[in-house]
């Protein structure tokens, strides 16, 4: 029994590939469906002169946050029209390690997130979050293949 599912989301189309597999699994068990989104800080090195000071890299921030969680409540509203439990999660860090981080310390019993199936030079530069996050829980993760013909089913 799955009483509380994960969903990383990470704003595109091709993460929302998983909404019809949500609603497929926890409908009929009756879960929780915890949305979340990561924020990464905008940091900014520099030399010198500083182009941005720390209240506009503040302001930044914030805002995007404010746009995750309207992303994250427009979700949770199309969950909660198919008769769906869902809660908006937004996490301040890096994705990888706050999502494990999340999963590992509050009793999730499914992960269900897309894989984008990066591959070659993408994947080295960038690292895989569905992979580092598949290899470090020990929870059940359904991961979802996204493709193309997802951003067609974005409503």
């Amino acid at each position: 029994m799955y009483k509380k599912i994960l969903v990383p989301l990470d704003g595109s189309a091709l993460a929302e590939c998983v909404i019809p597999h949500i609603e497929s699994i926890a409908k009929p068990w009756k879960s929780d469906v915890e949305l979340i989104s990561v924020v990464e800080p905008i940091e900014i090195p520099t030399r010198g002169k500083i182009a941005l000071d720390d209240e506009d890299l503040k302001q930044i921030n914030n805002e995007l946050k404010q746009e995750t969680h309207k992303y994250l409540l427009n979700v949770a509203r199309r969950l909660e029209n198919a008769g769906i439990s869902a809660e908006s999660i937004i996490i301040v860090g890096k994705t990888a390690e706050s999502l494990i981080e999340y999963a590992n310390d509050n009793d999730v019993d499914l992960i269900i997130m897309a894989t984008h199936g990066r591959s070659g030079i993408s994947k080295w530069f960038w690292g895989s979050i569905t992979e580092k996050v598949l290899r470090a829980v020990n929870i059940p993760v359904l991961l979802i293949k996204a493709t193309e013909s997802c951003k067609d089913n974005k409503e």
